[in-house]
């Protein structure tokens, strides 16, 4: 007879993971976020070693909270010992080691058993993360560095992921599962993808990585990623002026024409004894994953069909408003816009990952009734009913993803403002506060502003 307790010692999990969710053990953290308490946050991670399978998830969450407390240099290393799991895990799919072990844990318990692979889209927001770290501390180059990397991250993704979506759908189908009869009954997340068309293409890390390097006059680089991003939000203004201003800064006659015809014309020309203020707005916090059961029919050992119960984990609910942020300005106003929406960069990113989530859930429930009825023969009704109550027990939904993310990100630029003290009239949900920056000629006045629940602060540096 299997033991759960020899099962965990041998594995990289604890026993509250086997039957406790992820999001369930986030709660005391996430409750403390949504209060501002991001100290008391990000001290309520679940704490684990180096060697267990959420220990980057564990970093990631720390290190976002402690970004928000404004300790960059806590920040600073629980993203770095996130990343360093990152590479580990790229290292140990390419000589595949590590995981089978695993993997046949998973068998008998649940996925909460497998590592947890960071995604892209996190990928891309751990670095950009890190960049804005290195940019507080002064270090241009450090932040450079992390924004090349998020954008690495970006175009391996868009190589590897449909070829990635075709191999787990037809793993899916060979267990004689239908796509239609998953989604059907599911509860349905379009609402909360929208348009999106992938999981990992983030205009907001092109914005910043563009703004960094416009920074450190790589104009070129800037030009890219800024039309990078116009791509992903066409309809955003601030976006169609820099796509405009570094066209015709950097002489492409051909390429201003077309985006003015589309866009209209640059508005303001670059004045001296002037500098920016640009802006980004971090807006709520992702949902949590919960959990949803399904019944669908699948091949059995028997090589016939035989209904089982699936616990899938699911994002519910509809995009919440967005709210813009207002600035006021020497009598004039000015609104954010959106550059990415990451909950539905999140729940896109689940949609394409459940092919391979039922696939693995499938094997597992094949697996789990044969011990059920091998125990049965062997220990009678007793042997039976604990295998029974185990099963139903240890089923659950991997509900892990970096929980404590924004909601949305969005964007604001003033450009050519008189130097000099400034004082900001910010509004956000009917609530006013002002801001004093100094604006440096030919510089950025970076202002980080987020809002979660009641809470609202900010961050400033000029660069």
């Amino acid at each position: 007879m299997f033991s759960v307790a020899t099962l965990v010692g041998c594995t990289s999990i604890g026993m509250s993971d086997l039957f406790f969710g992820y999001s369930q053990q986030m709660q005391e953290s996430r409750s403390a976020q949504l209060r501002g308490d991001f100290v008391l946050a990000a001290a309520s991670v679940i704490s684990v070693n180096s060697h267990h399978n959420n220990y980057g998830l564990s970093q990631l969450e720390k290190a976002r909270l402690q970004f928000l407390a404004h300790d960059g240099l806590a920040s600073q290393k629980s993203f770095e010992l996130a990343y360093q799991q990152v590479q580990a895990q790229e290292q140990a799919a390419k000589i595949q080691i590590s995981s089978s072990l695993k993997k046949v844990s998973a068998v008998v318990t649940n996925d909460n058993a497998i590592g947890y692979e960071i995604p892209s889209y996190e990928q891309g927001m751990l670095h950009s993360y890190q960049a804005l770290n290195y940019l507080y501390q002064g270090n241009l180059e450090g932040a450079l560095v992390e924004v090349r990397r998020a954008n690495l991250v970006q175009e391996r993704a868009l190589k590897t992921n449909q070829a990635e979506l075709y191999s787990a759908e037809e793993a899916m189908a060979d267990k004689g599962i239908n796509s239609n009869n998953l989604y059907e009954n599911l509860p349905a997340m379009d609402n909360l993808i929208g348009n999106i068309k992938n999981s990992f293409q983030n205009a907001y890390t092109f914005y910043l990585s563009a703004l960094l390097y416009e920074t450190g006059k790589q104009y070129n680089d800037a030009y890219i990623d800024y039309k990078r991003a116009l791509e992903i939000y066409p309809n955003n203004t601030f976006l169609q002026q820099d796509v405009l201003r570094l066209a015709n800064k950097l002489d492409m006659n051909e390429d201003y024409t077309r985006f003015e015809q589309r866009f209209g014309r640059y508005q303001t020309k670059d004045q001296k004894n002037s500098g920016q203020i640009v802006v980004i707005f971090e807006q709520g916090i992702v949902s949590a994953k919960e959990e949803a059961s399904v019944n669908l029919p699948i091949f059995n050992t028997r090589a016939d069909f035989k209904f089982f119960t699936f616990a899938l984990p699911v994002y519910r609910g509809r995009l919440s408003t967005l709210m813009p942020l207002s600035i006021s300005l020497d009598e004039k106003s000015y609104l954010s816009q959106e550059i990415v929406r990451l909950q539905s960069l999140a729940t896109k990113d689940l949609q394409e990952k459940l092919p391979g989530l039922v696939t693995r859930q499938a094997i597992r429930l094949v697996a789990k009734e044969q011990i059920r009825q091998n125990l049965s023969k062997s220990a009678g009704d007793v042997g039976n009913i604990l295998a029974s109550l185990y099963n139903i027990a240890s089923e659950k939904a991997d509900t892990r993803s970096w929980s404590s993310l924004p909601n949305n990100v969005q964007i604001m630029r003033l450009n050519n403002v008189a130097v000099g003290h400034k004082k900001l009239t910010v509004s956000y949900s009917g609530v006013k506060q002002v801001i004093d920056i100094e604006v440096v000629d030919s510089k950025i006045t970076l202002i980080n502003f987020t809002a979660i629940g009641n809470y609202t602060g900010y961050q400033t540096i000029n660069f």
